[in-house]
């Protein structure tokens, strides 16, 4: 993974569904990387990797993705919601992880927590609305979605914000924060943190 270091705005599915399951294979992926490291500094990068990752990704399904579904499927509340409270959930481990740094004696079993939690959401998502999703739009509205998820990723926080996991929250607080979080990756990256 570490020669695959794509940022995931710009990858090249111009499929909402192609792309967001690619980006949950790069999760998984990450996952295996940060769970494979040894030393604490590659440890430490293939974890930051995977919060941005989850952060990016995450964000871009609450304002593009989630409130297309809504209004798109009969029970479209109901199938987001349960989507957003995964989501919840891994934001909240993820923050934690985050806290404890790689270092951390409890950061292997935070991990191993919030990967179950995380590949649960995938494969919900996977099983559950993107098959509906694909079969209730055209591949010009998969193109277009595609290309909004894109976009919101490009402009994402860096990082887990518990308790933003909606639309409107995003585009609210979405901005400023990124903005904080992207200027703290960079000034963790110019100290060699």
């Amino acid at each position: 993974m570490s020669d695959r270091r794509i940022a995931p705005e710009l990858m090249g599915e111009n499929d909402v569904v192609d792309l967001l399951v690619r980006q949950h294979e790069m999760i998984v992926e990450l996952f295996d990387e940060v769970e494979e490291s040894t030393g604490e500094g590659g440890r430490a990068e293939a974890f930051q990797r995977l919060v941005r990752l989850l952060a990016v990704h995450e964000t871009a399904e609450e304002e593009i993705v989630h409130p297309y579904v809504r209004l798109l499927l009969d029970d479209g509340d109901e199938v987001v919601d349960g989507r957003l409270a995964e989501e919840r959930e891994a934001k909240r481990l993820l923050a934690g992880l985050e806290g404890l740094g790689p270092g951390h004696p409890d950061f292997p079993a935070g991990l191993r927590a919030l990967r179950t939690a995380v590949l649960a959401h995938a494969r919900a998502e996977e099983e559950h609305e993107f098959p509906r999703l694909r079969a209730r739009t055209s591949v010009a509205e998969r193109r277009a979605l595609a290309a909004g998820v894109k976009a919101a990723e490009a402009v994402a926080p860096t990082h887990p914000h518990p308790g933003t996991e909606s639309a409107l929250g995003n585009l609210l607080l979405g901005g400023p924060v990124a903005i904080v979080d992207r200027t703290r990756d960079v000034i963790r990256q110019a100290m060699g943190r």
